[in-house]
């Protein structure tokens, strides 16, 4: 069986989150405008994940007027996103896995790092190593911006809010695709409740942290350094 992968979906990628997670591209609204506060002159944004590298552009693009001499990074391991991720003036491209970044040598001045649903696809003994190394390269005052897909603490709550996640979803796929896409990505999802998450941002060094987005089980959080 081929390996699965999200670059491949019909109708390009772009469009099938939109279609996957409710509130999407209110998300992705928020976190370019949220970029506005961090990004600094001659700083440096890293996006983890960033698949076709829509946010990244989309951040740069809103940034590059108000600051300048600012460097935008893109991080995506999976191949079939390669077509899409063209380096331009101070915006590059790392076709790498994060838990492969040298972090000494990578990102200098870096004030802000985004990762949109790709750390929990990341096994959890090397997801806090991650976010240690993030906290340890951002800049005081700087922001990690991340969104994940959680368990509920309550097994009942989970239960609703994953029919009504299908009902919604219902709308853009079948019942079969939606029963083949939760069979598909079983195993590659390691999903945390909420409390583990903060828990390891805390462990990571953050004190500032608040969720600002939640749609059914799909959640954003913001964390700065003091």
């Amino acid at each position: 069986m081929a390996k699965f992968t999200f670059a491949t979906e019909e109708g390009g990628f772009d469009n099938h989150i939109m279609h996957s997670i409710r509130g999407y591209r209110e998300l992705n609204k928020d976190i370019v405008k949220f970029s506005e506060y961090f990004i600094e002159e001659g700083c440096s944004v890293l996006d983890i994940g960033c698949s076709t590298g829509r946010l990244i552009r989309e951040m740069k693009a809103r940034n590059e007027k108000r600051v300048n001499n600012c460097k935008y990074y893109g991080i995506e391991m999976e191949s079939n996103f390669e077509d899409s991720l063209i380096d331009k003036e101070n915006l590059n491209f790392l076709k790498m896995d994060i838990r492969e970044f040298d972090w000494k040598r990578g990102i200098n001045n870096c004030c802000l790092v985004t990762s949109i649903f790709t750390l929990q696809f990341i096994p959890k003994k090397d997801r806090l190593d991650i976010i240690k190394n993030i906290y340890s390269n951002l800049n005081k005052g700087g922001a990690f911006i991340f969104s994940e897909k959680i368990n509920s603490p309550d097994a009942q709550i989970e239960e609703m809010i994953t029919f009504c996640y299908y009902d919604w979803k219902n709308q853009y796929f079948s019942s079969e695709e939606i029963l083949e896409k939760e069979r598909t990505l079983r195993s590659m999802m390691k999903l945390l409740t909420l409390d583990e998450i903060m828990s390891m941002l805390t462990e990571a060094g953050f004190k500032k942290t608040q969720v600002f987005w939640q749609n059914f089980n799909f959640i954003g959080i913001i964390a700065i350094k003091d």
